[in-house]
């Protein structure tokens, strides 16, 4: 008889599943697993957006290969926040080694920077802008780290500002304040580009 898993799930149960994963249960990775793909998919959908129908990288590559990475990493889960928070940075270096070889096999083909512009405007990503972004957050990471990963967090795994603040553990008046900072910086940045 086949089992039937919650989809959703509330924070408390996920994370206790999260837990007992960690431990050794793999019938509590089962449980979740329906979660995981559904809020990865919609991770993947954001960055896919705006992207033609014919893209080399389909939102089911990035999916399975983002989670392949999650459940082979041996991290202690705070909860489901610091979940996807990791999410969007392993989805980001998915895309950034994706987004490289595609430049490279366009041999020189330009990214364009107004629509990064647009990008961070929208909160939604262009596969073509991702090799802008991974440069000027490598920039951002050099001056406020916290700030890059804010920023990371929110764009690629489209956390809320108050679940940001959960998994940085600061004031939600931080994360606002940060985004627009980081906002800034990214728009400056192109701008001197």
């Amino acid at each position: 008889m086949a089992t039937i898993y919650l989809i959703n799930m509330n924070e408390h149960e996920f994370t206790q599943h999260l837990h007992r994963w960690r431990n050794g249960d793999q019938e509590s990775l089962n449980q979740i697993i329906p979660s995981i793909f559904g809020q990865l998919r919609a991770i993947a959908r954001n960055c896919f957006a705006s992207e033609n129908p014919g893209h080399t990288l389909q939102a089911t590559a990035l999916v399975n290969e983002a989670y392949l990475h999650l459940v082979n990493k041996k991290i202690s889960w705070q909860d489901r926040a610091h979940f996807f928070a990791v999410a969007a940075r392993q989805m980001r270096f998915i895309l950034v080694d994706h987004a490289k070889s595609k430049h490279r096999i366009k041999r020189g083909g330009e990214v364009s920077h107004q629509s990064l512009t647009d990008t961070i405007a929208n909160d939604s990503g262009k596969i073509e802008d991702i090799i802008l972004i991974e440069q000027v957050l490598t920039n951002l990471e050099a001056v406020d780290e916290r700030a890059a990963r804010i920023f990371e967090i929110k764009f690629f795994a489209g956390l809320t500002a108050k679940e940001i603040a959960e998994v940085e553990g600061v004031s939600l008046t931080t994360v606002e304040r940060d985004l627009r900072a980081t906002k800034a910086f990214i728009t400056n940045e192109i701008n001197n580009l």
